[in-house]
C-alpha cells in the first residue's frame, strides 16, 4: 500500500499541473467508495495537500477533494475527454477544464474518495485519529514518546496504526526500527531511544520522497513510472539475507498480521 512518500511523490507532481484548473465534469464507478468523486463537479482546484497517506486536492469553496491510493491505485493526468476509452480498471475520472482528465485506476478497488469541508475528517476515521505529521515542529523526542506511551501494544503494530505518527507503513516502519536499531516487539522506548526512532522515521521517509517511493509491484507514480527505493531497502523483505551493517542474517515473522523484518543481531530487545 502507497505509504507517504509514494503519496507525497504523487502530490508533488500533480499539484502544478491541478492548480488553477476547474473540474467541468466528473464520473465514477458506481461503488460508494468511489460516487463521491462526482461532488467536486464545478469546483476549482487550489492546491494540492498531503495528510498522511491521503492526498488532499484543494477546492475554491472550501472543500477538500480526499483520495485514499489503497493497494492498487494511481492517478494519472491524460490529454482526452473525460468519458472517453477509458482504462478498464478507472474508478474515477474529473474532466478539467483545458481539456484533460485525471484518472483514478484501482485494478483492486482497494481505494476510495471522498469530498468533505475542509479538514473536516469526522467521516474519514483513518484521518480524524491520525497523529502528528513526521515533521511537525512540534513533534519532538519527549512528544514521541508520550504519544506512544499510550498504548502497550508492539511498537511496529503502534506505528502502523498511525496514531501516534502519520504516514507510515510497513515498509517504511521496517526500514526505521532498523536504523535505529530497536526491536519491533518492544511496548517502550525511553526518551533518548524514542528520539533516535523518530530521527530514523524521518530520515527513512525523506530518502523514500528522494527517490520517488518504493515499487514493490504495483506503485505508480502519476507520470506512470517506478519509484527507486526499493534498490535501497536495508530491511524490509530481505528476510535471509545479511543485515547491511553486522552481516547477520535477517529474520522475518508475521507481527499481528503484518510481516516484520528485522535484524536479530542489531535490534536486540
Amino acid at each position: 500500500m502507497p505509504e507517504l512518500p509514494e503519496v507525497e511523490t504523487v502530490r508533488r507532481q500533480l499539484a502544478p499541473r491541478l492548480t488553477g484548473r476547474s473540474i467541468v465534469e466528473a464520473g465514477s464507478h458506481w461503488s460508494a467508495k468511489f460516487t463521491p468523486a462526482t461532488a467536486a463537479t464545478g469546483a476549482e482546484v487550489t492546491g494540492a495537500g498531503r495528510r498522511g497517506k491521503f492526498l488532499l486536492l484543494e477546492l475554491d469553496d472550501d472543500r477538500q477533494l480526499v483520495v485514499h491510493l489503497g493497494m492498487t491505485g494511481r492517478l494519472q493526468v491524460i490529454e482526452r475527454v473525460g468519458a472517453d476509452d477509458p482504462s478498464p480498471y478507472r474508478r474515477a475520472w474529473w474532466a478539467l477544464d483545458d481539456g484533460s482528465t485525471l484518472e483514478f485506476v484501482d485494478v483492486r478497488r482497494f481505494g476510495r474518495i471522498r469530498v468533505v469541508p475542509r479538514d473536516d475528517f469526522s467521516t474519514i476515521p483513518a484521518l480524524r485519529h491520525a497523529g502528528p505529521e513526521p515533521w511537525d515542529p512540534d513533534l519532538d523526542g519527549p512528544a514521541f514518546k508520550a504519544l506512544l506511551d499510550k498504548s502497550r501494544r508492539k511498537l511496529k503494530t503502534q506505528l502502523l496504526s498511525q496514531r501516534p505518527i502519520a504516514g507510515v507503513g510497513n515498509i517504511y516502519a521496517d526500514e526505521a526500527l532498523w536504523l535505529a536499531r530497536i526491536n519491533p516487539r518492544v511496548t517502550r522506548l525511553s526518551i533518548d531511544r524514542a528520539t533516535a526512532l523518530l530521527e530514523a522515521i524521518r530520515t527513512v521517509l525523506e530518502r523514500g520522497i528522494a527517490n520517488g517511493g518504493t515499487t514493490l509491484r504495483d506503485y505508480r507514480d502519476a507520470a506512470g513510472e517506478t519509484g527507486s527505493n526499493q534498490y535501497g531497502l536495508a530491511a524490509y523483505g530481505r528476510a535471509g539475507e545479511p543485515c547491511r551493517r553486522c552481516g547477520e542474517a535477517l529474520r522475518s515473522a508475521v507481527l499481528d498480521a503484518r510481516t516484520t523484518t528485522w535484524c536479530p543481531a542489531c535490534q536486540r530487545r
